[in-house]
């Protein structure tokens, strides 16, 4: 497998032939659903290039995105889903194009005892996980809606590589449990103290952001 070797420096060449005999690698396109509410989870995607948005869903039906997983990174509750054989508790969808590898759940355990950079992958995913979730928490909890929004796009640009970001005002509202008017209504703030550009469907931002 060629996209072996973009993981060479992450793992021990053993466990690199086991992923080459045993993963999947797959490609999906911006706005496939990788992972659904609900979902049987049977394999953990390990991302190789691109950028998964995950995210949690209240109990009035809203989205609320909780983080982004990254080239050479996983999802640690995808993690827990596939060893405890639970249905999916978040939504994973591509946020760009993104190439992938789709590790079988028979056989993660085995490879925590067998191999010591996949023990340390999976600690290491799961602490980073659990450290953005805290910092989503006290964004929700502690922070006003401005700042989320402003930590919101910093979020977005690191993760897509870009300072354009390719959303409506609706869909930000929706992924911050808030409504359009008042995104608008802060974006526009944003624009008048020139820390961002507003597009139809497109927000630049600035350095000064």
């Amino acid at each position: 497998m060629e996209n072996a070797i973009q993981l060479n420096e992450i793992f021990e060449p053993e466990l690199l032939a086991e992923i080459e005999k045993k993963g999947q690698y797959t490609s999906v396109k911006e706005g496939t659903v990788i992972m659904d509410f609900g979902d049987i989870v049977r394999v953990m995607p390990l991302i190789l290039k691109g950028s998964v948005k995950v995210s949690r869903m209240e109990e009035d039906g809203k989205e609320l995105l909780l983080y982004y997983i990254n080239a050479g990174e996983t999802c640690a509750m995808s993690f827990t889903c596939c060893m405890q054989q639970q249905p999916s508790e978040i939504k994973a969808v591509a946020e760009e194009d993104v190439d992938m590898l789709l590790i079988p759940v028979n056989v993660m355990d085995e490879w925590i005892s067998r191999f010591s950079t996949w023990k340390s992958f999976v600690m290491n995913t799961i602490r980073a996980r659990f450290a953005e979730l805290l910092k989503t928490i006290d964004q929700v909890a502690f922070q006003k809606l401005d700042e989320r929004l402003i930590n919101y796009l910093h979020q977005k640009e690191k993760a897509t590589g870009s300072s354009l970001i390719n959303l409506s005002h609706q869909q930000i509202a929706d992924e911050l449990a808030t409504s359009r008017v008042v995104i608008s209504r802060l974006l526009k703030k944003l624009e008048n103290d020139k820390k961002l550009l507003l597009y139809r469907n497109q927000i630049k931002l600035l350095k000064e952001l």
